[in-house]
């Protein structure tokens, strides 16, 4: 009986803390499988939304291709801009919208439609919240394209002051561009020299050692 008791002791006991805790359990067990099922629909989400942008942004390289063999395809012209606006709308948050700006820039300066890259690289710009290599690339394409646009003096300015990381080589000879065409020969030969020992050698430049050597009278 003993043995009995107890067992029945034990078997109240457990209705009792069922009937405290039981609903409590069960409401925790229950958010634990709503956080699985939120977390794995999330995911879900995220692969597909991550896999549209990224057929989007295919679909925009192979129009920039098209266009590009092509000067005067305008309905691929008109395609990558489509399709741009696309991603910037419904992919900001992605980096497929920001490569999207610099390709779309590029067509842009293609088409002598200055105006329209400039606005493209500013968006660019402004969606990239950390300085990054696409931060980096549209920062000198800005540079770049100001020098075309006669605005070289304010150019150097931002590369100056732009941290080029993998892109060193770039920014100064690009800077070596815009003092060049400023009448800085020797600022610019200066550059071109920074951008040879950045690129590592003037055999893996040949084009820019020529645009070194162009300007060797300076320091002769």
């Amino acid at each position: 009986m003993a043995e009995l008791r107890t067992e029945e002791e034990q078997l109240q006991a457990l209705k009792a803390w069922w009937q405290e805790n039981g609903k409590s359990l069960v409401l925790g067990v229950g958010l634990a499988i709503a956080l699985v099922l939120g977390w794995q629909g999330w995911q879900t989400h995220q692969e597909q939304q991550a896999a549209t942008a990224s057929a989007l942004y295919q679909n925009l390289t192979e129009a920039a291709q098209l266009q590009s063999m092509n000067a005067e395809d305008d309905a691929q012209y008109a395609t990558a801009k489509h399709l741009t606006e696309q991603l910037k709308a419904d992919f900001a948050d992605t980096t497929y919208a920001r490569y999207a700006g610099l390709v779309l820039a590029a067509m842009h300066v293609q088409h002598e439609a200055f105006a329209e890259a400039r606005e493209e690289l500013e968006w660019v710009l402004s969606a990239s919240e950390e300085l990054d290599s696409i931060k980096r690339v549209a920062t000198l394409r800005k540079a770049a394209l100001m020098q075309q646009l006669g605005e070289a003096e304010a150019a150097v300015a931002i590369v100056q002051g732009l941290d080029a990381g993998s892109f060193e080589a770039e920014k100064q000879e690009l800077l070596g561009d815009l003092y060049l065409s400023l009448g800085q020969r020797e600022q610019a030969r200066g550059a071109y020299e920074a951008a040879l020992l950045a690129a590592g050698g003037e055999t893996r430049k040949p084009l820019l050692k020529i645009k070194r050597d162009d300007l060797a009278e300076v320091n002769s």
